[in-house]
This record gives C-alpha cells, structure tokens and sequence, in this order.
C-alpha cells in the first residue's frame, strides 16, 4: 500500500497542481472506489450534497463544478473504501496482535462493519447487538454513584443535530464532562475572543478576501490543514494584496501555488507565487513581532504620522493607555531575540500594516498551542484594534479551524463550561435542571482517570487516546475504566487502549444517506465562518448495521434514563424536530432554522463584531495586555530546544493516509525530525543521522522518543518539528493553557540525544 523504504529529498515544485491531481487519483485508485468516488466528488461541498468531512474551510458563494481539494478527496475515498473490518477480521486479530500495528495500518482496513464487545478471556472483539450494546452503556452509567464520574467526548465530524442532543443527553444524565476536540487546537480563540471582542469565533467572511489589502498568515499551513483556502489567498496575491506569512519552517504552498482547476497554469506548468513577505519566526516568538509591530505604530504616531484609528478607539474600545504602557516598556534587542527575526523585518511588517485600510489576520495552532495561547490571540485583536479593522469589509480576525464541524460542536451545547443564559434555556426547552457545576476538558478528564474518579469514557468519533498529549499516561488512563465506547466509521488506536468493558459502535458516515422510519434526513454544519449549510449523503452507507450518530445517542440516552422528560424517540427519526429545539434553546442565532436552512447556501449565524457591537460585560473591545515577551515557560538550558508536533500532508488529524509527506520531501517514514543546519552542526551531528529526543520537565517523568532521523530542513534557530501523534509522549500532560486547557504542542522543550548509526537508514538527499 505505500513505499516503506525512506527517502528524503528536497521538493521543488508548485504545491498544487499537477502533484495534487495525481495524489488524489491515486488515492481513488487505492482505496478501490474511482468510479463511486469520482460521482461522490461532484456533490461534496455543493448545494444540496454533502460537507467535507475534512477541514472547515468555508465554500465559496459561487461554487465550482469540483469544489474539493486533495485532502477532501483523500478523506472521501478513505470513507468510500471498498475495504471492510468485519466480525472475520476481529476474528482473527486480538487486540494485543492489532496494538502492534501501526496506526497506518488500522486506518487502511477499512470501514467498520457492525457493534462489536471486547471479551477479556479471548482479548477479542466479538460481535453484540445493538440493543445489548446499548443496554451495557445504560447499565454502566446507571451504576455510576455520580454522573461526574464519566467523561463524554465530541469529535468535529459530529454534526449539529447530533452534538446537540448528545449535549442534553449528558446534562440530563447530570454532567457538564465534555472533553472535546477543539480542548486540543482552538480552545484559546472560544477562551481568549470573548474577553476581548465578545464572542470566541473569527469576524471574517470569505468575501472579505475579496477587499482585504493586506493578509496576515499566523502559525498555520493553509496547503496542507485547509487547501481550498489557497484560492482565495492566490486570487488575492494576484491583485497586489500583500500577504504576509509567519510562520517557524517554510510551508511550500505558501511559497508557490498552482491552483488544480486553473487550465492555464496547468497546462503551462504555471504557479503563483504567494507570500510577499515570509517572516521566519522562532517558536514563540509571535508575541515579540506583534508587539514590535505594535511598538513601530507608536513610534511612528509620537512622531505626528496618523497610525490609529482614534475615532474607532475612542467609541469603541477600553484599555489603550495600558496598551501604550505595556509595549514602551519593550525595548528592541529584547523584541528581535524574543522574535529570532531583525529589527528591520518586524518594521517591514508594520509598515505594510500601517499602509493597509482593510486587513485580515488568520492565525492557525501555531498561535492557540501555546502555555498562553489565549493571551496570544488577545494580542492579535490588539493589533487589529488599533486601526479598526472590525466591522468593514475586507477586515478581521479569522482563526482557521480544522475539523469540519468543530465550531458548531461549540456553538450548538459542547462546553464544559456553559453560561447561565444557555443552562436557563435548556431548564424552559426540556424541563429538567442541568448541571451548573463546570465540568472537565480534556486534561482533565485525563486527570480524572488516573486519579480513579472518572470511570466511563463515551467517545462521540475521533481517536482521542493518540490525540491528547503525554501517551504512556494517557493509555494508562484509559485502561483503568470501566467501560470505553467508540463511535466511529474506522478501526483506531483508541478502540484497543480501552476500559475492562469496551464498545465499538459503527456509524453512518457524512458522504452516506441517513434514511429512517420519517423518510431521507439531513444534517447541518457550521464552518470556521459561521455559516451553516445542510449537508445530505449520496452513497449508500458501507453496511446494513450502521446506525446514525444521532440515533446511537439517542438510544444511549433512553437506555440509560429511563424516565426522560426528552422524547428521544422522536428524533431518532425526525431531525427537523432537532433542528426545531436548537432554534427554541438558540433564538437569536437560529431562528427561523427549518425557513433559513433550506437556502442552497445556508445562512450565517450572527458575529456581532461584524456590526460593532461587543458582547462583553463594558459593552467594548478591549485591549488586552500580556506582560512580558515569552508565551511559554523558560528553561535555562543551552541544549532546549523548542518542539513542534505538526501534520505531513498525507494526514488529517490522527488519520495517517501514508507515509508521505510530499511537501516536505519526505517519503516512506514519519520517524523524522526537522533541524535548522546550524542546530545539527551545534551538537556535533549531521543530516541522516539518527537520533532520540527527551523532554525538559519537573515532574520526575522521563519521556523519550528514539529512532528519529534529523532532516536537515530551513527551520528557525532554536525550533524543531516532528509528526503527530507519533511525537505525543513528549508532551507533558501539565504542559498546557491554564486559560482554555489547551496543550501546548507548538512549543515543547526538548533535547536532542545522539543515538549508534542504522546501517538500513536509506538515502538521504539534498
């Protein structure tokens, strides 16, 4: 299925273009559904089919005939594989045997097929009827002497309807437990907006690109996370926009760009060249180039230039004096050794500022995956604050999500930590009391498991075992419950690191067709622009035992509350009746929801800002100030290093669909470890060489990673990056956000420790 043989070799070609086309038939090809795929294509993304079940990336008001990237792609004919994991398979595979496995390989094995039970005397899955699955669940939670003692996890992939009821569900049950997906990469800009711009989404639109004279790019990689965003970014680079990206290694799609459905560029092997300025940050050092850009503007409006937008200022903001204060007491060698950049780079990049009347800043997890990420988004609004780039077109904060519903888990009841408003709302919709009482994110939920206090884990999709940080302890974790259920459409790590009871439950997935005893249903999802949009399968689903996710919770629900005040059994067959309730507990974003849905575009959900309006307890914006120029803790260690955890391109999220990293040169192996040439040479080693990495850190665990070969890749000074989650051990389970509870993956410290040369290590060329 791949080429396991290492090779690594620097790529100089367009991302895009012709690479991306072959890459995406040949995954067709590989998972054996060219045809059924093919068909699939025409529909995802377009009025009246279904969603992406990749990034959140918002689909253009004018679609295309084929509105999908490579990653769509990839993630669709991974959904539509001809493959299949059935009772035969379980069968022949003890989950010892399947632990050995690479995550590679349990994703290529295809599509779940029916419930299955693990039973401790084979160490198999065997097969369990639903109703007997759901019975166990029920029986399970009843048995709990507190609600507080289970833990309900949300993937992106849930839709609306869904991560709705699942929320009443859980809060009926009498808990507020929701670990959820978005605790690992987003959870600052939900935590760090709302105190600053009163709502914790993005302001912009995709129109916006559109008048937008100036783009800031933030700590992501648009090719790779979020590829349909490089259309509009190369529309943009085309009139003349400057687009600025900040980010610690170079990302090729930002470099240059050949759009697939661009005849012209395909035919003459054509390409745009994206940014027109690449500031070549250090991990960490964004907060020292967003103050020192700050510091420019002051500097510049002392000397009687007109920088800010005083009127803007002055209606609608608090807080610029401390503003002010905090960035005079910065000095300059401090901002260019924080930021690993020169002085004369950070002044480009205000400058280009200043001159722009309308600029966006998206920012991705290099920004969020930081011990104070919440601050570090608060420090964008600042700057977009100071020249009023809120509410007019062409201008905003835009945090590019990733999975393709995670914001509307958010917006629609998935928060640990839910406000009185909405907890009031659900007591008048359902009559029943919910829990006050916050609940836990995912380190703590992970927490509560090793401490014995929580004893059932529900996983609604995801993989969360390899997602969260600190594996060994996370695996330890999950194997003192008492009952772990996935719900999922493919095999994971995370169905064989399970409790003494375990659960498999397959579901329907977003391409297929939901039909129950009402007729066809559909979903909806809100993208990371807050539009929602009703997403509708067109293939038949990969078995006859499937259920949808909206079903299974519903049945969980009445398996184990008995005397509900839900009628749980209506709306297994009747989402428009969700869709109803979402509208009575949501009335101001959701109105009208059954009217506003059936537009082949959806509708977007209000964004205050958007108006001027701001949400917070003094009714304005609000500079917020962060002391200091660290977002991380400081080790005084010459050796630290600072740790990245990124994505190759052949991957979403845990989901490996290869070994390939295209853009990055690397093939046939994930065990790599990109260096800056200087960091190589510092420690006496050189490129090939194989080597271990252990983390810094005062709570007496070792972690280390070994078999890692040093890629010699233009990173900045100080910063190394490797794949996730095979680099997860390193990250300290206390390694976090105290703000949002968001790991800090971008930014763990580490030391490199040679290890003896591997004969069969393979090529290696530059």
């Amino acid at each position: 299925m791949t080429d396991r043989k290492p090779r690594y070799r620097t790529y100089t070609s367009p991302a895009g273009g012709w690479g991306a086309a072959a890459a995406t038939a040949k995954v067709l090809m590989e998972q054996s559904v060219v045809g059924k795929g093919s068909r699939a294509l025409l529909a995802m993304n377009q009025p009246g089919g279904f969603k992406c079940p990749s990034c959140a990336f918002p689909d253009a008001t004018c679609t295309k005939k084929l509105e999908f990237c490579e990653n769509g792609a990839k993630a669709l004919a991974h959904e539509a594989t001809k493959f299949r994991v059935t009772r035969d398979f379980f069968a022949q595979h003890s989950v010892s045997d399947l632990m050995q496995q690479s995550d590679y390989w349990l994703e290529m094995q295809g599509r779940l097929t029916e419930p299955m039970r693990y039973d401790a005397a084979s160490d198999h899955y065997v097969p369990v009827g639903w109703d007997d699955a759901f019975a166990l669940i029920g029986r399970h939670l009843r048995a709990l002497d507190s609600p507080h003692r289970a833990e309900f996890y949300t993937s992106g992939r849930t839709a609306n309807e869904t991560a709705f009821l699942y929320s009443i569900f859980v809060r009926e049950f009498g808990t507020n437990n929701f670990p959820d997906c978005s605790n690992m990469c987003h959870e600052p800009t939900s935590r760090g907006l709302p105190p600053a711009i009163g709502i914790g989404k993005g302001t912009v639109v995709l129109d916006d690109f559109e008048h937008a004279e100036a783009i800031f790019l933030i700590g992501h990689n648009a090719g790779t996370n979020a590829p349909r965003m490089m259309t509009p970014l190369v529309e943009a680079r085309k009139r003349g926009v400057s687009i600025v990206a900040v980010n610690p290694m170079p990302e090729r799609a930002l470099i240059k760009f050949t759009e697939p459905q661009d005849i012209v560029q395909m035919a003459t092997l054509g390409s745009t060249a994206v940014t027109s300025e690449f500031v070549h940050i250090r991990i960490g050092g964004d907060l020292a180039l967003l103050k020192g850009m700050m510091k420019v503007m002051f500097e510049r409006e002392a000397a009687g230039e007109a920088i800010f937008d005083h009127a803007f200022i002055a209606e609608h903001t608090s807080g610029f004096d401390a503003l002010k204060a905090d960035i005079a007491a910065q000095n300059w060698p401090d901002l260019v050794a924080a930021a690993g950049i020169n002085e004369a780079q950070i002044r480009r990049c205000a400058d280009i500022y200043i001159a722009s009347s309308a600029t966006i800043i998206c920012y991705g997890m290099g920004v969020t995956q930081h011990q104070q990420g919440s601050q570090l988004v608060q420090q964008i609004a600042n700057l977009l604050l100071l020249k009023g780039n809120f509410g007019k077109p062409g201008a905003g904060i835009s945090p590019i999500r990733g999975h393709s519903n995670v914001q509307g888990d958010r917006t629609v009841g998935i928060d640990e930590k839910p406000s009185a408003a909405y907890l009031d709302k659900v007591r008048e919709v359902f009559g029943f009391e919910p829990p006050r009482a916050h609940g836990h994110h995912s380190v703590e939920s992970i927490e509560a498991m090793l401490d014995g206090s929580a004893r059932v884990f529900i996983g609604l999709g995801g993989n969360f075992v390899r997602a969260v940080p600190d594996t060994d302890r996370a695996y330890a974790a999950m194997r003192r419950l008492d009952l772990t259920v996935g719900i999922a459409t493919k095999l994971n790590r995370g169905h064989l690191v399970h409790g003494k009871d375990a659960l498999i439950l397959p579901v329907i997935a977003r391409s297929e067709r939901i039909v129950t005893a009402a007729g066809e249903q559909f979903v909806t999802i809100e993208d990371s622009m807050s539009n929602v949009t009703a997403s509708r399968g067109v293939l038949d689903p990969a078995s006859e035992h499937l259920l949808p996710e909206t079903e299974i919770v519903c049945r969980m629900a009445m398996a184990t509350l008995p005397d509900s005040k839900v009628d749980w059994a209506r709306y297994i067959d009747d989402y428009g009746a969700i869709r109803d309730k979402i509208a009575a507990v949501y009335p101001a974003l959701y109105e009208g929801f059954a009217e506003r849905i059936e537009a082949p575009q959806g509708f977007h959900l209000d964004i205050p800002p958007r108006r001027r309006v701001w949400a917070t307890p003094n009714g304005k914006a609000n500079f917020l100030i962060l002391p200091g120029l660290a977002v991380n803790a400081a080790i005084d260690d010459p050796a630290m290093l600072r740790l990245a955890t990124v994505r190759s391109h052949d991957q979403f999220n845990t989901t490996i669909y290869s070994y390939n990293d295209r853009y990055r040169g690397v093939y046939g192996d994930r065990m790599v470890l990109f260096m800056n040439a200087d960091d190589i040479a510092d420690r006496g080693l050189e490129a090939g060489a194989k080597v271990a990495l252990e983390t810094f850190s005062d709570d007496g665990a070792r972690r280390r990673v070994e078999g890692l070969t040093i890629i010699d890749y233009p990173m900045s000074r100080g910063s190394v990056a490797g794949y996730y989650p095979e680099l997860n051990p390193l990250l300290p389970l206390g390694f976090y956000d105290r703000t949002s509870g968001c790991p800090a993956a971008k930014a763990i410290p580490v030391r490199v420790v040679a290890m003896a040369a591997v004969d069969e290590r393979g090529p290696y060329e530059i």
